[in-house]
């Protein structure tokens, strides 16, 4: 019954226990607000996990202060909800007058079919370094990314392959999708040949765009690929989206004049297909012919084209929801209108950081090692207030004793006061005198042989012996505490230092910011067995001391009643 009541206590302080804390990623920054990433049916119903996607986060007035930012944006960082990792980002647009940014960030992963995931947007340090890793910002796939932002109308490729073109075709557009565009009169921009470009046979190709049409459009191409005869070609020709690869072709969709829509093209394992508005409109089968020719986008075309991009790998359509869910009411990205500050307590708070890092290996750890010690705690206290009642009752019990006379060892009678009831004596003499008198009553005469003393004293041996068992009852439990504690800690610690380590390496992402949360909360596992281990430690020496003396008064009484009895009662 009473270790019933133990564990329901200890449930109702699990209970009490918050068993999530939101920690700080780092208190240079002052202040942070919360992005939260939508892939249901009501944003961008994506129903497949996808990993290192380009997120668009778009600020303005009414989801940002940008008074509170530096004026180029340079303090802005990205980090997981865990507020462990930041995430690589770039700036394509920070007009904190006009307050209007626009901000590329990779994902590692994006969650299929929920509106709990998040990340945290950071700003408020007056004294963070520039941080914008436009190459870092896409993954090793893909191999031209066009914003169309630069103002002088040099375009150039923000990825990792920063190519330039050799013929600028279109004009800046200030009124672009996302911030500027390319403006297309029928002249075509010009990629020239270059290794990263090619086409490999029956390789996998993406191209992937925003259009706004002016119209109908005569075999207007918004990507062309040709050499030798062979060739890949993404069009529009009157309002429909065509694609040609080698002798393949296929059509589907029907753009909208002056309406920016997200059109692309995809080509791997044998298929073709494409989507508008990611949505799939049309689709074959084709592989990619060896192209190592230049690459032609917007000839022939009447339009604004923006964030055209290219890939070498076949990108599903889980992806394109994802990338048109991105468009001008954005249903993927949601930032929020509250700010959450950094507390001006003077000084971070470690402690919530090392619990807000706790992996769930790590909590249930701890979870263990709370029970434990509640358990530890619990037998400690009770033996504790045990042994105190027995030493007053002992102490109380051998001050009559010792003032019986010669021939009085029947005398002590029956004495029920308080501090008697919990006398280890007093029971041992009991069971001497019960046997004494059941003697005397057999024989109706107080004499006793020296088989009876010696059978006598073997049932006081064995009332001694259930005395000591009861002393020493539950100190096993202190054992396990002292032994097992650090090695389950240890355990925590070990498990927790492998999750951090796992988790780095998927985001692919190695510093001090992100290891050094993850490794001390998994420590915190190995302090929590130790605080389970070193009161029980404590605890035990000195109930173990405590017990050892009573036990010694125990044998002694003992020997002093036989003595007595010899004296009194031998033949």
């Amino acid at each position: 019954m009473k270790m019933k009541r133990l564990l329901a206590i200890a449930l109702l302080l699990l209970t009490l226990t918050p068993l999530t804390a939101s920690a700080w990623w780092n208190g240079d920054w002052s202040q942070r607000r919360k992005i939260v990433l939508n892939t249901t049916a009501t944003g961008a119903d994506v129903g497949e996990v996808l990993v290192q996607v380009p997120l668009l986060v778009r600020l303005h007035t009414g989801n940002f202060a940008f008074a509170d930012a530096k004026p180029d944006g340079s303090d802005l960082r990205f980090v997981t909800a865990d507020d462990k990792t930041p995430l690589k980002h770039h700036i394509e647009k920070f007009d904190g007058a006009n307050e209007l940014a626009v901000v590329w960030v990779q994902l590692p992963k994006l969650p299929a079919n929920s509106d709990k995931e998040y990340v945290w947007l950071y700003y408020g340090n007056g004294k963070a370094p520039v941080a914008d890793d436009a190459k870092g910002s896409y993954d090793a796939m893909q191999t031209a990314v066009f914003h169309f932002a630069e103002k002088d109308g040099q375009f150039a490729d923000s990825g990792a392959a920063g190519i330039k073109p050799s013929q600028p075709g279109g004009q800046v557009d200030a009124s672009g999708f996302i911030d500027g565009a390319a403006l297309f009169s029928g002249q075509a921009m010009v990629l020239g040949a270059q290794p990263v470009l090619a086409l490999a046979a029956n390789g996998a190709l993406t191209v992937s765009a925003w259009l706004r049409p002016d119209g109908a459009q005569q075999g207007a191409a918004i990507y062309s690929q040709e050499q030798g005869g062979k060739s890949v070609q993404f069009l529009v020709d009157g309002a429909r989206l065509t694609a040609r690869i080698g002798a393949a072709q296929l059509a589907g969709g029907e753009l909208r004049p002056g309406v920016w829509q997200h059109v692309a093209l995809t080509v791997g394992a044998g298929r073709t297909a494409i989507y508008l508005d990611g949505k799939e409109v049309a689709n074959a089968a084709a592989t990619l012919p060896d192209i190592q020719g230049e690459v032609k986008v917007g000839a022939n075309y009447r339009g604004g084209l923006d964030e055209f991009q290219l890939a070498r790998a076949a990108r599903g359509a889980a992806w394109f929801k994802a990338t048109a869910a991105q468009g001008a009411e954005d249903r993927l990205a949601v930032v929020a209108a509250e700010t959450e500050e950094a507390e001006s307590s003077g000084g971070t708070s470690y402690f919530g950081i090392l619990i807000g890092n706790l992996t769930t290996d790590a909590w249930v750890v701890i979870i263990i090692l709370a029970i434990m010690f509640i358990i530890s705690s619990s037998v400690m206290v009770a033996k504790a207030l045990l042994i105190q009642r027995v030493e007053k009752g002992n102490a109380s019990f051998m001050h009559g004793f010792r003032q019986l006379g010669t021939g009085a060892l029947l005398d002590l009678g029956n004495d029920n006061a308080p501090t008697l009831k919990d006398s280890s004596l007093r029971r041992l003499y009991e069971a001497g005198v019960n046997e004494l008198r059941k003697r005397f009553a057999a024989t109706a005469k107080e004499d006793l042989s020296a088989q009876s003393i010696d059978a006598i004293k073997a049932s006081i041996d064995a009332s001694l012996i259930r005395e000591t068992h009861k002393l020493n009852a539950k100190m096993v439990l202190l054992t396990i505490a002292i032994s097992g504690g650090p090695f389950l800690g240890l355990l925590g610690t070990v498990v927790g230092v492998m999750i951090t380590f796992a988790a780095i390496a998927a985001a692919g992402d190695v510093n001090v910011n992100s290891i050094a949360p993850g490794i001390a909360a998994a420590l915190l596992a190995t302090v929590a067995g130790l605080g389970v281990a070193i009161p029980a430690l404590f605890g035990y020496n000195w109930l173990a001391s405590r017990i050892k003396t009573i036990s010694a008064d125990m044998h002694i009484f003992v020997d002093e009643f036989v003595t007595r009895m010899a004296e009194d009662y031998s033949r």
